[in-house]
């Protein structure tokens, strides 16, 4: 077998899982800056480290995310988006307390829905262009 840096090995299985995830922000509203992605991007791959997850690729624009995330299939996709939700509302709750007064009044960031795709059906290197082609605010 030839080496493939894209398939990760368990202990018991040879994987390569990958789940399209976007998240919205409550009512859509436009929240983010480009310092606050840069944030959620820390905040985000620290969470799928955490879940033996790898956090590939992330973009987003004032009112979205999107996260391109390698996963073993150990994990429960719905664990792991609550996961990740719960820790970067908390976190950025608590690093930017100016978000607070401009979007907490529903006292939540995100939407409780979220989209989850297996990226088996595109190639990921158009996959991860279109994440990063997001309208990144400046």
């Amino acid at each position: 077998m030839s080496e493939n840096n894209d398939v990760r090995k368990g202990r018991h299985c040879v994987y390569d899982m990958h789940v399209h995830l976007v998240f919205v922000t409550k009512y859509r509203h436009k929240v983010f800056t480009d310092e606050h992605l840069t944030a959620l991007e820390r905040i985000f791959a620290d969470v799928c480290a955490s879940f033996d997850c790898r956090l590939e690729e992330f973009n987003g624009e004032t009112d979205h995310v999107h996260l391109l995330v390698s996963f073993p299939p150990t994990v429960e996709i719905s664990r792991l988006v609550n996961s990740l939700k719960g820790v970067s509302s908390r976190y950025l709750r608590r690093d930017f307390p100016r978000l607070e007064q401009h979007y907490w009044k529903a006292k939540r960031l995100w939407s409780p829905s979220y989209y989850a795709g297996t990226a088996g059906g595109a190639p990921l290197a158009t996959l991860k262009r279109y994440i990063e082609n997001q309208n990144r605010p400046a």
